[in-house]
């Protein structure tokens, strides 16, 4: 189960999270410059969170709804519960990297 009852705010935002959610719904990749991977997760505390996850530097995570995912990326604030991304990497180095975990297996 999550390991948190934090709900994440505005005072979150851009900054690193790490935290474990339940896929909800699985949405359509984001094909618009970087391809980016999109699905959505929840909480612990019943806060939704759209999780974009960059395939063009790290390999699609092969998730269901109902999957278990603990993951850590920049959280960005918004209306709807927020998102997180760079959930990768950075082959810069310039940004902390990140990362998501499925049934034993990292995509970073």
């Amino acid at each position: 189960m999550p390991r948190t009852k934090h709900r994440y705010t505005l005072e979150n935002d851009s900054t690193m999270i790490e935290d474990v959610g339940v896929v909800i719904k699985l949405l359509t990749d984001d094909l618009e410059g970087d391809e980016h991977q999109r699905f959505i997760i929840n909480l612990n505390c019943d806060q939704t969170i759209l999780m974009i996850h960059n395939i063009d530097l790290v390999d699609r995570v092969p998730i269901h709804e109902g999957d278990l995912v603990e993951f850590k990326g920049e959280y960005e604030f918004n209306d709807r519960g927020g998102l997180v991304h760079w959930t990768h990497r950075d082959p810069n180095r310039k940004h902390e990297s990140g990362w998501i975990k499925h049934a034993g297996n990292l995509y970073h």
